[in-house]
């Protein structure tokens, strides 16, 4: 009797080389791993494939095969990732926040709308100003006030290896992040910052372009890294100042309504599994047409 497929992509991302594909194959195929399909190219040196998989007759437990391959992908320095279609979990966000209300009302918007397809396991905040948005959308709130510094980024790292979300999203937290947060992390928050990086980094960057007599102004969503506003950019757009005309409020205003978006379809992105950062640059899979062509 003909059995059900168990269907699965397996990815494989590294700078470009030999044999990658005999490697992996092989593996597969010692595991009786039917491949379905492939797609595989070359982007800036960069190696990215992914393969439809059938593992109905596989021949060892699915986390034995996910370690293996985890392990071959270390001996070939690639990142080997498997991704069961259709029993996947949904993925779990932290948003955090200070006092700005703008990022955290449109991810409300997104996550009633059903545009946001992951779980909000929370909004924590060094502030407690924004509690009510939060509480009204249902959203457990974490208001993190020890005033020794130190001991209050001890709390929130205890608070976060408690809840392992897949993504941080720093929706306007005001807030440096230590070394030890972006080392767990790593390619896993998201920062929103309100200038076209690398240009007015730091606080004030309204400010600065309005002083400055800018004519056109933006935001940046990128990933965090240690060094302040310099981690991988994932997409940036701009609006236009009326020199002159607009005042400091109407250059904030056209800049925080940009930045809800800009933040919004950065974590979209994230979640779909449609970039990957190779080099300190953000690369945009060219293989999420090939989960489109098999409807995954």
């Amino acid at each position: 009797m003909d059995h059900q497929p168990i269907l699965a992509i397996v990815s494989v991302v590294g700078k470009d080389q030999k044999g990658v594909v005999a490697r992996v194959s092989t593996y597969l195929a010692e595991q009786n791993v039917n491949i379905q399909d492939i797609e595989q190219r070359v982007m800036q040196g960069l190696f990215i494939m992914n393969m439809l998989v059938d593992l109905s007759d596989l021949q060892v437990s699915l986390d034995s095969m996910m370690e293996s391959l985890r392990e071959l992908g270390k001996t070939i320095s690639m990142d080997i990732e498997v991704r069961l279609i259709g029993r996947q979990r949904r993925q779990r966000i932290l948003l955090m926040v200070s006092k700005e209300d703008h990022c955290l009302n449109q991810f409300v918007e997104d996550r009633e709308s059903g545009a946001l397809d992951a779980d909000v396991i929370g909004v924590w905040s060094n502030h407690d100003k924004l509690k009510p948005i939060a509480e009204k959308a249902g959203l457990a709130f974490e208001h993190f006030n020890n005033p020794d510094r130190p001991s209050r980024d001890q709390d929130i790292l205890r608070r976060l290896d408690e809840e392992k979300p897949d993504l941080i999203v720093l929706a306007r937290y005001m807030q440096i992040l230590p070394p030890e947060f972006v080392e767990r992390w790593e390619n896993k928050i998201i920062n929103i910052h309100p200038s076209l990086l690398p240009f007015h980094k730091g606080a004030n960057a309204y400010r600065q372009a309005f002083e400055l007599g800018r004519r056109v102004a933006g935001c940046t969503a990128h990933f965090v890294t240690e060094d302040l506003d310099e981690g991988p950019i994932i997409l940036q757009d701009v609006f236009h100042i009326e020199v002159g005309a607009d005042t400091l409020d109407d250059v904030k205003r056209k800049g925080q309504e940009l930045e809800s978006n800009v933040l919004s379809k950065a974590v979209q992105l994230f979640l779909n599994g449609e970039l990957l950062v190779a080099d300190n640059k953000v690369v945009f899979k060219p293989g999420f047409d090939f989960f489109k062509k098999h409807h995954l």
